[in-house]
């Protein structure tokens, strides 16, 4: 394969992790403070959640929902409560495979100095 077709490849991969669900899910300030919260009191149910923000419940809801269809919160029925919490082990896997990706790309963006 040559080298442009290489960039080029190497650059739509990249551009696919970049514009993924997950850092859509994750550009607003809100479901950062959602996430935080998930890492600092564990699973929670919305109420628990809705009560930390200044957010009504329902607008949390839909964060959560979004956060959930990116694959950052699992969520479990238990009655008539909804618990969320983080799927750390998801997260870190979809981040490894981001940073593998870019590690590819690092060697044909960014070459050794060779001036030195």
């Amino acid at each position: 394969m040559a080298r442009a077709e290489i960039r080029r490849s190497t650059a739509a991969g990249c551009a696919g992790v970049l514009d993924s669900t997950l850092f859509r899910a994750l550009c607003e300030p809100i479901r950062i403070e959602i996430v935080r919260l998930l890492i600092a009191e564990g699973r929670s149910d919305l109420t628990s959640i809705a009560a930390e923000l200044p957010q009504d419940a329902s607008v949390i809801s839909r964060h959560l929902a979004l956060l959930h269809r990116a694959g950052v919160v699992r969520r479990q029925k238990s009655g008539r409560h909804v618990h969320f919490e983080l799927d750390g082990p998801a997260l870190v896997a979809r981040l490894e495979a981001i940073l593998a990706q870019l590690r590819r790309a690092v060697p044909l963006c960014f070459p050794a100095d060779t001036r030195r």
